[in-house]
């Protein structure tokens, strides 16, 4: 009887701490998912307003002026350009979440110095420099949650002091209509990268979601 006795409390244990390990770690997710859609709520907020700047700056150009500078930015690259990263959609979606968290938050940090010199309205762009801390401080939190994985961070101190672009070859004798040009169309490109990194990683913790971009 004493036997029986015990195998069921051991039973009742063991299953006891299934039941606290499984809450802990569903707690654990729950958590993961609202960092994530924080984070994915204000990288959206950046490429709206990066489209917005785009535009605005776009806008006020001749049709020549837009054609050329378009044509110069396809040949030149952006100063992020140097971060690894996924080549198209198929390699990001076989990319662990920890690399994307790592290569997002790169391309964030990459954007602290320059982001005080976009170009556009005040209003728009006072709101740049202090979404891009908040939104790499979110990413710094979900890197340190997801640390079970070895990765490394990307090296960025050299990155945000780099000039951007292929160095602003004149056009027509106006260099910074083309720095200008460049600055906010890498910027765009860059948040999009970040919110597509981050849409995916968020989408990971769901396994039936389908994350196919």
């Amino acid at each position: 009887f004493s036997e029986t006795v015990c195998l069921s409390v051991c039973l009742s244990v063991v299953l006891l701490l299934s039941v606290v390990c499984l809450g802990a770690s569903s707690q654990q997710i729950t958590d993961s998912q609202r960092l994530f859609s924080i984070a994915v709520n204000r990288v959206t907020h950046l490429h709206l307003l990066a489209q917005r700047l785009f535009s605005d700056f776009e806008s006020s150009l001749q049709t020549e002026e837009q054609r050329q500078l378009n044509k110069i930015f396809l040949q030149d690259f952006c100063n992020s350009d140097y971060i690894i990263s996924p080549i198209d959609k198929h390699e990001t979606q076989r990319s662990s979440v920890l690399k994307l968290l790592s290569i997002s938050y790169g391309l964030v940090e990459s954007w602290e110095f320059p982001s005080r010199s976009l170009s556009g309205g005040s209003s728009l762009r006072n709101q740049i420099s202090p979404r891009l801390s908040e939104l790499k401080t979110g990413i710094l939190l979900l890197i340190r949650a997801n640390q079970d994985e070895a990765e490394n961070y990307p090296d960025t101190d050299t990155l945000q002091h780099a000039p951007y672009g292929n160095y602003y070859q004149s056009l027509g004798g106006n260099e910074s209509l083309r720095q200008t040009y460049e600055l906010l169309a890498c910027f765009k490109k860059d948040m999009h990268k970040v919110e597509t990194y981050l849409t995916v990683a968020k989408c990971r913790l769901s396994p039936e979601a389908n994350c196919t971009l």
